[in-house]
This record gives structure tokens, sequence and C-alpha cells, in this order.
């Protein structure tokens, strides 16, 4: 979520939103109910849910992984809080991320979706969605689920920090696993896909957890990651 912080534009509208916080120490905030939190998190409401019930908890189920692939790829450029704010509408419109269903849409959908107020209508991403579900098809024939491919992209953990304060992450847009996996998914013809991106991916599905030292979430995350059956 470092990488997001980069995009993330306040309005007077989002501010008007913004969860009652205070400033801790570099990198965390401490919520009106007591709680330290990564500090991004305390800049809107859905922020804060998304960090607290989602973010960095790992995921094995193959439409989930491809909806956070494709929405990162939506992001570029963006907040992500734009993405947070569409994120139903985009789930209507790409049919749940049904990829076996998406990887039949033609050039019509594609017309059809640009006229959607509701997503972010930019051909190119679009377009890549539908490529990109093609791919997701022909790589689960092959290697059996998305999951099991992404998966093996997974750092070791010594390869992680020893330490991840917020300096840290904001040094580490990237990283050789995102970069690796990034370079495969190209390789297989996906679009949108680059080692930013990949790697703000790995951070949502809890690939890597990078909820800062002193948040509240990060025990939890690492918890369910312990006890996380990574898909073969």
């Amino acid at each position: 979520m470092a990488t997001r912080q980069k995009n993330a534009s306040r309005t007077g509208a989002q501010r008007e939103e913004t969860p009652r916080t205070s400033t801790t120490e570099e990198g965390l905030i401490e919520g009106v109910d007591g709680v330290r939190r990564c500090r991004w998190a305390g800049s809107t409401a859905e922020y804060l849910a998304y960090h607290d019930t989602e973010w960095g908890r790992p995921m094995a189920e193959d439409r989930r992984l491809f909806e956070k692939l494709c929405l990162e790829g939506f992001q570029a450029g963006l907040s992500w809080l734009t993405i947070l704010r569409k994120r139903e509408a985009f789930r209507e419109a790409f049919l749940g991320f049904d990829f076996v269903r998406l990887a039949r849409f033609t050039e019509r959908d594609v017309e059809r979706l640009l006229g959607n107020a509701g997503i972010v209508r930019h051909r190119g991403k679009i377009e890549s969605v539908v490529n990109n579900a093609r791919r997701a098809c022909e790589l689960v024939e092959e290697q059996g689920s998305l999951a099991a491919f992404l998966w093996r992209f997974e750092p070791t953990a010594a390869s992680r920090p020893r330490h991840l304060t917020w300096e840290v992450l904001r040094s580490m847009p990237t990283t050789p696993e995102s970069t690796a996996l990034s370079k495969e998914l190209r390789r297989r013809g996906w679009t949108f896909v680059g080692p930013t991106t990949s790697y703000a991916f790995m951070q949502a599905m809890g690939m890597v957890n990078d909820h800062v030292d002193g948040c509240a979430l990060r025990r939890e995350a690492e918890r369910q990651r312990k006890d996380f059956t990574r898909p073969a």
C-alpha cells in the first residue's frame, strides 16, 4: 500500500469522511478506538475497512485473485480509493471477474463497457481484462489453478525485511519477486502487470505481510499467513 500513497488525492469530500485519528510515530496512526494502524488506513473510512478486514490476508480463490490483479491494473495512475469506491460497479460490469466468461467478451462488449460510467472507462485497461482473462484460462489449463501459479512467487522469509518500518516500505515499490512475477506474466501475454503493480497485488492478497511494525493488524495477518495452506 505504500506505493498507493503516491497517487492518493485528498479532496474536500474525502477529508469530510476521514476518520478521527491522531498521528503517532511515522508510519502509524492511532484511531479513536485507541488502535494503532498503518498510517494510510486513517485517511478515509474505506481505507480503514479495507486495511482491517482484507489487505494482507492470504487468499487462494482464483476469481478473487484475478479480480485483484485486474483492479491493481486499473489503479495505475489513479488513487486506490477511486478503485475501492467503484469496486462493486467493476464486479457487476465484469461478471464477478469470472475469467472463463470474460474470455468470451468481444469488441462489442468492450464498447459497451466504455459507456459504463460506474467504472474507469479506459479502453486499454478494459481490453487488458479481456486479454488477461484468456491468458488466465490458458494458465489454469496448464498449471491447474491461478493460485498455484501465483503463490510460487511468494518471497522467502529470509528475503523479507527484519523490521518493516514506513521508511523501509517506501523504499521497496518493487521486489525481485514482483519483478519475476511481472516478467513471467508478461511473457505469457498478460498486460498491465508491471513490477510495481505486481508488488501491490502481492501485498493485497497476502503473499507478503506489509502491515508495518507496530500496526495492530500485523500479528493477525501473520497468523493467517502461518495457518494458510499454500496451493500446490
